[in-house]
């Protein structure tokens, strides 16, 4: 019977399976909002940017109808409603109200609207009247602007998070095992779809396996980085067309006692492969992940050439980017055939 396949670490669109529970200190949450808010869900989100603009007209709304109860608005304008005549004569002409054109908690709420956004109709105003509405007129534009800087500034880096350039940035479905330079290798190819560059872009990979210590101590997910090799040297890679990674299995791998035979008995053998960069158009820095496990490995196959020279300029076929073709490899691991290789090395010279 098939062992169970055990879970992703890593999915093959980079993101990570890993579930958060029983999280005792969420005050931590709160300690940094915006982040907290720029990483919610569009729903949640937008619903917060509307209740936050919901609530202060509201809260406002009240403190100005409190404000024309006080002072007695809402007595005056209902007694000029009743008898219109009663305004041209006599002492209620005199009265000057804190807001002109309050007569109820509606018209109260439609001018704390016209505040906090700055809209202005024209029927209702702050007199000199009343001091205290003049300082709650300053306080609402101060709290409306820093609502205003907030939502904005959070919906800004919503629709500019780096994960979406990496959407563009893709990787081989399958890796493959085959020889290069006379050595096993582990090879994927990684390009970029967008014209506009990545800066400085850097490339490692990790395998990710159940491991035990010599104590008995059990590690699930033991992270252990392995060294990647591409055709510039080192980790860092010019991306301006598509290119094939490939990690030399010696004795330093993780790999190297993995033969096609048990390649598909690791169901605990995971490799994640890291893109990092600086997005050219905008400085941010990305990241782009994806993670390929053992029945996703294809021994003694290699990638098909996907880059030639058409009218004096190079063209990609990305149509065959993740295209392998089977080529003779060894169907042994790297250590039996460095071990070959010392016999052979040891009997060519050796004396006659």
């Amino acid at each position: 019977r098939a062992r169970e396949r055990r879970a992703r670490f890593v999915g093959k669109n980079g993101a990570c399976n890993v579930a958060h529970k029983n999280i005792r200190e969420q005050g931590r949450f709160l300690q940094d909002v915006f982040t907290t808010l720029v990483d919610l869900k569009w729903p949640h989100t937008l619903l917060i940017f509307t209740m936050s603009f919901l609530c202060t007209w509201l809260l406002f709304g009240m403190v100005w109808w409190l404000i024309a109860f006080a002072h007695g608005d809402l007595d005056h304008s209902t007694r000029l409603q009743r008898d219109p005549g009663e305004g041209a004569a006599g002492p209620p002409a005199s009265f000057v109200p804190c807001v002109t054109s309050i007569h109820s908690f509606t018209s109260a709420f439609l001018f704390s609207i016209e505040v906090q956004v700055t809209i202005g109709f024209g029927g209702r105003m702050v007199t000199e009247e009343c001091p205290a509405a003049i300082l709650v007129l300053i306080v609402q534009n101060i709290v409306g602007l820093v609502i205003n800087a907030i939502m904005l500034g959070c919906i800004f880096m919503k629709t500019s998070q780096a994960h979406r350039r990496a959407e563009t940035l893709i990787f081989s479905k399958h890796a493959v095992i085959a020889l290069r330079e006379g050595k096993l290798c582990f090879m994927l190819r990684v390009g970029d779809l967008r014209k506009s560059m990545i800066i400085s872009a850097t490339i490692r990979m990790q395998v990710v396996k159940k491991t035990a210590s010599l104590e008995g101590e059990v590690v699930p997910l033991n992270q252990i980085d392995i060294q990647m090799e591409n055709p510039v040297g080192g980790n860092s890679i010019f991306l301006v067309s598509p290119l094939i990674i490939y990690h030399v299995i010696d004795k330093n791998s993780p790999l190297y006692d993995i033969s096609p035979m048990n390649l598909h008995h690791h169901e605990d053998l995971e490799i994640i492969v890291i893109l990092e960069g600086v997005v050219e158009t905008t400085g941010i820095t990305t990241q782009a992940r994806t993670s390929y496990l053992a029945d996703e490995i294809l021994w003694g196959q290699r990638f098909v050439p996907i880059v030639a020279e058409e009218d004096g300029r190079y063209s990609v076929d990305y149509s065959k980017f993740g295209n392998t073709v089977k080529v003779p490899t060894p169907s042994c691991t790297a250590r039996q055939l460095e071990e070959d290789k010392s016999i052979m090395d040891t009997m060519t010279l050796s004396p006659k």
